[in-house]
Parts: structure tokens; C-alpha cells; sequence
């Protein structure tokens, strides 16, 4: 009996392999559009389930974990530089390196301000501010109202967003920072039902309509406010109480500058994995630009990633912003899969399930991929959602102990991504349950 246990084990793990893929090639929702799916058990370097792995796909916020990656590798976990500076006679030249915490409304980090706030020489502002375009490329132009695609800028200031609560029962709006109230105007429209903001497109004009009896519970909204240099040195002026001058001289960029740490780079990365935040992730980048050269450029960070970290990949990335926000980024499965394997060997698994969407519990998976009552969760993996593309990608812990990598990209489905999501549960509890 003993020489035909190996044997039925085999034959249960090949019968389970084919259940879970007729799952995939035999269901009616993935056969309305086009999958990529991968399953690897790593402990046994096996390939269990292979549909379309090497064909390139549009990864959507997928394209994070390739951001995620090259920052954790270049930046680490600690401390990121928050500010670049000079010091000359009696004056402090300063300037951004792209990192998003300053003052940002959920990171709160004031390191920076407090270091100038403490400066008593006169303090200059080195406008770098062309070294970042506001957009990435592929970005579509009515994205502007909305805090998805917040504005890139070589020194964030309040996340670039402004920020519009109402507390339960209260009928005042509170406006973070508070500077923008001004711009912030009421339109009548009683058969409005609820709340909605925006912006001018081409002006930091803000306009609401509400109907408070029909909003009673709290509420809060971010809305991308239009960056520039002078607006900038202008917030700096008024939070520091003394004078920011504005320069331009690119010498200046070109000297090796004294640099301050402040926001922890991992609160960066959960957030931008857990909610999928595309403004932290394109900041992020640029911050890797910085500590790389000195300069502030996307395009650098991914060449560099492309180049040094990633040149292992079974297919190159077609990657041209950190975020996943553009429709030209392009990645196989497989080539996902590997990087997976890459995250795994140089991140500790608590700082994965700390950082990754758990499912039913945190970030953007939190009603979706549920353990089984009293179970800790079984998926950790990246989401991604742009019109017609859905992807999830990352860890599925089995009920046998083992950890799966999986990576699954679904595009041009006409159907909601609801219906898409529901047929993967099926087949990813399947592998949990069975594997």
C-alpha cells in the first residue's frame, strides 16, 4: 500500500491542475474576452496552470508592482530623501525630489517644514519644476477632476490634492488646506442627489453641489489641484511665515546637494499597494530618479529598473509610467510570475502581507477573495481596473501550507468587472481549498 501512495498523490494534484484549469479555458465569462493566467508552485519550480502567459497584456495598476519592486530595491524600507539643499552664506537653496509626504493629508509628514521653519538664513526655492510632466504619457485629458490622477510634481505639497470633509450632521464643508476656501463656490441644483465637486479645468476654481437633507452621514472627497513652482514657493510663504524667493539656475542642479530624510517609505508602498494610489506610486518613481542622478525622471527610473533589476524578465516590459494608469504599459504574464519570485526572495513575507491588498480584509480586495470564517486571508495581490482591462496579481496561501504565485490579466471583456472578479474568486477558493 505504501508503494502506491506517491503514485495517488500525483494523480490527485494532476486531477485537481485539470479542474482548476477547465475552470479557466471552460467558463463562459473568461471566454468573452482575452485571459492571461499563470500558476506556479515555487517549492517545486512547477508551472501548474499556463494560458496565455507569453502574451503581453495591459496590466492596469498591475504596473505597480514593477514600481513597488524597483523602489524597495533602490530606495529600501527606511526613510526616502525628502528634500534636496544648499547652503550658501547666508542663504538656503532648496528644492523638491518628488516626495509625496509633505504635509500629504493621510501621511501628515512635516519633517521638511519643520527643518525650514527652523532655518534662520533666507530660503530659495529651486524651481525643478520641469523636469516632471503633471501626466504620463497615455494619460487621457478629462482625468484632471479626479484624485486618481493627481497631478506629478517635483515638490508635492498636501498631495496635490485639496481635500473636502463634512462631519456628520455639521453643514460646513471643511477645505484642506484651508487657503483654497476662497476658490470654492456653491451651485444651486435641487434635484441633486448627494454631493459632487470639481475644478476649472485649466484653474484651482472649485465648485459644489450638495443637498444636505440628503446628505446627513459624513463624507469626504480629494480633488487634484493645478501644481506650478509659484504656488508652491507661495503655500511655503504662508505655512513658514516668511518669504520663499523663487529661483531658476540650473547650476545650481548640477552640484552635489545635501539631502534630508522624512517620509518612511514604507507607509509610501502600503498605501500605494493597499488603495492602489497612482499619485504615491508616480511620486514614488521620481523619488528613485532622484536618488539615482540627482534629476527627476520617470523615464530614467524605468530604464535604470529595466536595465540593472529586471533584465531577467522572459519578456521585456513595455512600461512608461509607475502607476499603471496608461494604456500603453504592456507585460506577460509571465514575465509578472517572475517578478513575483523576485518580491519573494528580497521581501520578507510580513512586509509583503503588510504592504499587499489582503483579501477580504484590506484594500482594494477587501470584499472580495474572502477565507473561509475564522481564517486568516488567502490572497495577497495587487489589483488592476482601467476601462476593458482587469488584473490581479501575487500570493495565494493553500490550505496545505504552500504559497502559489499567480498572475491573472483579463482584457477587452464587455462585461462588468464584477462578473470578472466573481469568476476568478471561484477558481482562486478552488486552489486554496484543493492544492
Amino acid at each position: 500500500m505504501k508503494k502506491l501512495l506517491f503514485p495517488l498523490l500525483i494523480a490527485l494534484s494532476s486531477c485537481t491542475v485539470q479542474k482548476i484549469n477547465n475552470s479557466l479555458t471552460k467558463s463562459d465569462v473568461f471566454d468573452k474576452g482575452h485571459l492571461g493566467f499563470m500558476l506556479v508552485d515555487p517549492d517545486k519550480d512547477r508551472v501548474l496552470v499556463d494560458i496565455n502567459s507569453d502574451k503581453y497584456f495591459i496590466p492596469a495598476s498591475n504596473t505597480k508592482l514593477f514600481t513597488f519592486y524597483t523602489a524597495y530595491t533602490v530606495l529600501g524600507d527606511s526613510l526616502v530623501n525628502g528634500l534636496n539643499y544648499l547652503e550658501r552664506g547666508d542663504s538656503l537653496i532648496f528644492w523638491g525630489t518628488g516626495d509625496p509626504g509633505f504635509l500629504h493629508p493621510d501621511l501628515k509628514n512635516e519633517v521638511a517644514l519643520d527643518f525650514l521653519r527652523k532655518q534662520t538664513k533666507k530660503l530659495y526655492l529651486l524651481d525643478n519644476f520641469d523636469q516632471v510632466n503633471a501626466f504620463g504619457p497615455g494619460w487621457s485629458w478629462d482625468w484632471y477632476n479626479s484624485y486618481y490622477a493627481a497631478e506629478r510634481s517635483a515638490f508635492p505639497v498636501y498631495g496635490n490634492v485639496v481635500r473636502f470633509k463634512k462631519e456628520k450632521d455639521e453643514e460646513r464643508i471643511a477645505v484642506i488646506p484651508e487657503r483654497f476656501r476662497p476658490f470654492l463656490s456653491a451651485e444651486e441644483n435641487d434635484n441633486w442627489q448627494g454631493y459632487q465637486f470639481r475644478r476649472a479645468r485649466f484653474s484651482n476654481l472649485f465648485s459644489y453641489q450638495i443637498t444636505y437633507k440628503k446628505v446627513e452621514e459624513a463624507f469626504q472627497t480629494d480633488i487634484p489641484f493645478i501644481t506650478s513652482a509659484e504656488l508652491t514657493s507661495l503655500i511655503l510663504s504662508e505655512l513658514l511665515n516668511k518669504k520663499v524667493t523663487l529661483i531658476k539656475n540650473n547650476t545650481y542642479l548640477n552640484q552635489d546637494p545635501k539631502k534630508l530624510l522624512t517620509t518612511p517609505a514604507d507607509s509610501i508602498y502600503s498605501q500605494m499597494l493597499k488603495i492602489s494610489d497612482n499619485f504615491l506610486t508616480e511620486q514614488v518613481m521620481i523619488l528613485v530618479s532622484d536618488q539615482l542622478n540627482n534629476k527627476l525622471s520617470t523615464a530614467d527610473a524605468i530604464d535604470y529598473s529595466k536595465e540593472n533589476l529586471l533584465q531577467d524578465l522572459p519578456d521585456d516590459p513595455i512600461w512608461v509610467d509607475g502607476s499603471g494608469l496608461s494604456a500603453r504599459n504592456m507585460f506577460t504574464p509571465r514575465s509578472i510570475i517572475s517578478l513575483l519570485g523576485k518580491i519573494r526572495t528580497e521581501v520578507p513575507l510580513e512586509k509583503i502581507k503588510a504592504y499587499f491588498p489582503a483579501g477580504g480584509e484590506s484594500g482594494t480586495i477587501k470584499s472580495w477573495y474572502k477565507a473561509d470564517a475564522g481564517q486568516p486571508p488567502y490572497i495577497y495581490a495587487k489589483t488592476g481596473s482601467l476601462s476593458m482591462s482587469n488584473a490581479l496579481s501575487g500570493y495565494l496561501l493553500t490550505k496545505s501550507g504552500k504559497i502559489l504565485h499567480f498572475s491573472c490579466l483579463m482584457n477587452n471583456y464587455p462585461i462588468p468587472a464584477n462578473e470578472l472578479k466573481a469568476e476568478l474568486e471561484k477558481t482562486l477558493y478552488m486552489i486554496h481549498d484543493r492544492y
